[in-house]
């Protein structure tokens, strides 16, 4: 009776509790939820749109201090190997996007120990003049930022903001629970300091999106704790433009060293994705994981909520640093929805369609 009265909730519209989706993740099939993830995402894009985006991830740095545990793309200070992009290579990498028609700069990197907060502004003032939208620096990087300078983080943002930030991704969340990030991340701000982050960059104008990277050491109550942080903070505010849940990816990273740690399942992945379509009931946007999954993954995860494909991600080195090389072409992507019998649409980042 409970899972009859939860279908009916679901189809017409209305929320469900924690609760609720404990049920729904204990108990539904991968066919039930499909269904259900699928109306959720028809009811919000009756349109048979997929929308995607042009950009490249650049990593500006890959010394980092934070020595997270998942993470196999990081390298310690004291590596002789770690680098700094110049502002040619920075220039030379945003000329190849742009030739390729992309429109944003996805801009991420580790937590350097030595930069000042004037040399983030002055690469994002040298960006600007490229002439590209730079949706950059993640809220453990903000942070790391405020610590380093002695700011508050609504300053350092404020900051960015001046020197030509124009949206914050949602990496660095990992799992909002403050009992996992201590174990995985004990370095990287926690899970009240990120909600807090992307709390201060809504109320200051900036978009943002959220992400989720699951199949760790995370209890199934901790993923159901981190989607109500960011389902409560967008009640607040409004600002989080997608929701990307997508699997850790464990090759070639200490986690996977030291905890028996196996790669999530297809099946899995695509249950994460409907669970969060299904509870996410006020951001509008929930994008695919083809780099993580692969083409043929993602374009089932478009009947499992996803109404978005995604980046054409031109350059990715951190989920490629875990052994995974799944690349694809804008004309690649444009392929795959159109097979699965959506319309293929590219985006900006505030997901107006171009």
């Amino acid at each position: 009776m409970a899972m009859q009265r939860l279908f009916r909730q679901i189809t017409a519209g209305e929320r469900i509790s924690g609760a609720d989706w404990l049920l729904l993740a204990k108990k539904a099939s991968l066919h039930e939820l499909g269904f259900l993830a699928h109306a959720v995402r028809q009811r919000l894009h009756p349109e048979a749109v997929v929308s995607y985006v042009i950009d490249r991830n650049i990593n500006y740095t890959d010394i980092c201090i934070s020595a997270c545990k998942f993470c196999a793309f990081f390298k310690a200070p004291d590596v002789p190997d770690g680098q700094v992009l110049s502002k040619e290579e920075l220039q030379e990498k945003i000329a190849e996007t742009k030739a390729l028609g992309g429109t944003q700069i996805l801009l991420q990197g580790g937590l350097h120990p030595d930069l000042p907060l004037a040399f983030y502004e002055d690469m994002l003032r040298f960006m600007k003049g490229e002439e590209i939208h730079v949706h950059g620096f993640s809220p453990p990087e903000i942070h790391h930022f405020a610590q380093l300078s002695g700011l508050n983080t609504r300053e350092v943002i404020r900051r960015l903001q001046v020197a030509g930030l124009d949206s914050i991704p949602g990496g660095g969340a990992e799992i909002l629970s403050n009992r996992v990030r201590q174990e995985m991340a004990p370095n990287k701000c926690d899970a009240d300091t990120w909600i807090r982050i992307m709390h201060e960059a809504h109320e200051l104008g900036l978009r943002t999106t959220a992400t989720m990277m699951f199949g760790h050491i995370e209890h199934l109550e901790e993923r159901l704790e981190h989607l109500q942080r960011v389902r409560a903070l967008q009640d607040k505010t409004g600002g989080f433009t997608a929701f990307i849940p997508w699997p850790f990816q464990p090759d070639h990273t200490p986690l996977a060293a030291t905890h028996c740690i196996e790669k999530t399942s297809a099946v899995q992945y695509l249950r994460m994705l409907a669970l969060s379509r299904i509870f996410l009931d006020n951001i509008a946007n929930i994008q695919a994981s083809w780099v993580t999954q692969g083409p043929k993954v993602a374009q089932l995860s478009l009947f499992f909520g996803a109404n978005d494909f995604g980046s054409t991600m031109i350059e990715e080195n951190v989920v490629a640093a875990a052994g995974v090389h799944f690349r694809l072409s804008e004309e690649e992507i444009r392929r795959l929805v159109q097979d699965a019998g959506f319309t293929p649409r590219q985006r900006l980042m505030d997901y107006t369609l171009l």
